[in-house]
């Protein structure tokens, strides 16, 4: 009798779940999402070797006590890899949330208040993406400086306006709605009314390009560190470490297992930011529905 009624209480767990988070490929992104949180939390639990400690056969091939082999200087790779997710994983969350903070209200600006305010700042954008992204950021970092932090503020400088012009179009459609001019009618500021009547209405596609936006900052991160300008030695950045694979191309190792990671990373990323996304538009979600039927 237990069984029995267990077993339906966990159905209707599953069933309260929307149709798009049950498929296949969002279950894996989100468990592989999970995994590499964990991963870099507990990195100093995990790693069998100290990442910087010179102590192991140079070169040494995947194998008992160095699963992933050794680079060039003795380190044990694996160890290498699961201390760059404390670096890699944190630096580009912090990335995109600035990103999205920086952007998100300069597009509420731009379009909320028009005018020479919009002008300026879709102008600024305009700048911006007159350049390629990654030369850009080059620029930038060579300009500042090669460190991780400048390589950060580079990305940031490229990434911004994506989210600007996004905020300002989805701004522009509801600044003229009737709730939003009911409350400029009674009296409410102009800043209330970004805050209280606008941004929570604009909030779910920006999450959506942000959650998407993770897997593009991660791969413009790590390759500012391939090229030199990100992460110096010996920190264990995933970008860094596929550049010091290319020195060894033949030991195919030192640069295949950062690169999974970063692969891996940014595919969880994409599948999770897809499923938001079909989540929240009520037309995907009620076409998932129906095939799931």
């Amino acid at each position: 009798m237990r069984r029995r009624q267990t077993a339906p209480r966990t159905g209707g767990l599953l069933r309260r779940l929307p149709e798009a988070w049950r498929r296949p490929l969002a279950i894996a992104g989100g468990v592989v999402a999970i995994a590499w949180i964990l991963i870099a939390l507990a990195a100093p639990v995990l790693a069998p070797h100290d990442p910087l400690a010179q102590e192991l056969p140079r070169l040494a091939p995947p194998g008992p006590g160095h699963w992933f082999g050794t680079d060039q200087l003795g380190r044990d790779i694996l160890s290498r890899v699961l201390y760059g997710a404390r670096v890699s994983i944190p630096l580009t969350l912090l990335l995109v949330a600035l990103s999205v903070l920086i952007g998100g209200l300069l597009g509420a600006c731009a379009g909320y208040f028009g005018k020479w305010v919009d002008e300026t700042i879709m102008r600024l954008a305009d700048l911006v993406f007159a350049f390629p992204t990654i030369i850009l950021a080059m620029v930038v970092a060579a300009a500042l400086g090669a460190s991780l932090g400048n390589a950060v503020l580079a990305v940031l400088v490229v990434a911004w306006p994506a989210y600007a012009r996004v905020t300002r179009g989805l701004v522009l459609g509801i600044r003229e709605r009737e709730f939003v001019v009911s409350g400029r009618l009674l009296g409410f500021s102009a800043w209330r009314s970004l805050r209280v009547d606008v941004l929570p209405n604009v909030t779910g596609p920006v999450m959506v390009l942000a959650t998407l936006d993770i897997g593009t900052a991660l791969l413009l991160l790590s390759g500012l560190s391939f090229l030199g300008l990100g992460a110096k030695p010996p920190s264990p950045e995933w970008g860094a470490m596929v550049a010091s694979g290319v020195e060894v191309f033949d030991s195919w190792w030192v640069a295949t297992f950062p690169g999974l990671a970063i692969l891996t990373v940014v595919l969880a990323f994409n599948f999770l930011g897809d499923t938001l996304r079909d989540a929240l538009d009520p037309r995907t979600a009620r076409a998932i529905k129906e095939r799931a039927i």
